[in-house]
């Protein structure tokens, strides 16, 4: 980590600021001379890391299924090459997301998701799960936070309910995905279609 925090600084000479001081302007001048993907949680960049196999496909799925159901609509999915901004500071790039505004061509960064989606792994369960869903329910236009199970298919299910944000829990491919807020509902049968999930034994069944 801290050889990581001095890379940071240093190939950051557009500011003499350390890293630990940057705006987020600071940072998307930054990042866009980087080779590699960056998120920023307000304080400092985190390099993106790779995924696996069910990751990619569930992804893959996902978008697939948002864009067949979504054509000719004003609202639009994308994956994970565009980023959004959240909580007023932070930058990420979800594995997928909806906004429901006209982008320009030339956009780089989205301010007003409106539903957005995360693919959990061992690694990423407390960032997804505590920080990105603070993040999300902080930003106002975001209506819904999706995070996607890669080892069965499940979901758990943010949402806006008034000034409450309410917990939904999705398991097994006859579950429907409902998402209201852009007129669309997807079965887990199809986010989860051809991936290969390990089988639960026993005692998980219990």
């Amino acid at each position: 980590m801290h050889t990581r925090r001095m890379a940071y600084a240093s190939s950051a000479p557009m500011t003499s600021k350390p890293y630990y001081s940057w705006t987020t302007d600071d940072f998307l001048a930054w990042e866009e001379r980087q080779v590699l993907r960056y998120e920023f949680d307000g304080v400092q960049p985190r390099a993106r890391t790779g995924g696996t196999a069910a990751h990619a496909a569930i992804q893959r799925n996902l978008i697939t299924a948002l864009g067949v159901g979504l054509r000719g609509k004003l609202h639009q999915p994308h994956g994970s090459l565009l980023k959004i901004r959240v909580a007023d500071s932070s930058i990420r790039y979800p594995d997928a997301f909806v906004v429901c505004t006209k982008l320009s061509p030339s956009a780089t960064v989205v301010t007003d998701p409106v539903v957005i989606f995360e693919v959990i792994s061992e690694s990423t369960a407390t960032k997804d799960f505590v920080t990105k869903n603070a993040e999300y329910r902080a930003t106002l236009s975001v209506q819904r936070y999706v995070v996607l199970q890669q080892t069965k298919a499940a979901a758990a299910v943010f949402s806006r309910k008034g000034e409450d944000w309410v917990t939904d829990l999705l398991t097994g491919d006859g579950a429907i995905l409902a998402m209201p807020e852009i007129g669309l509902d997807i079965p887990l049968s199809e986010i989860y279609l051809g991936v290969d999930l390990p089988e639960e034994d026993d005692d998980a069944r219990a």
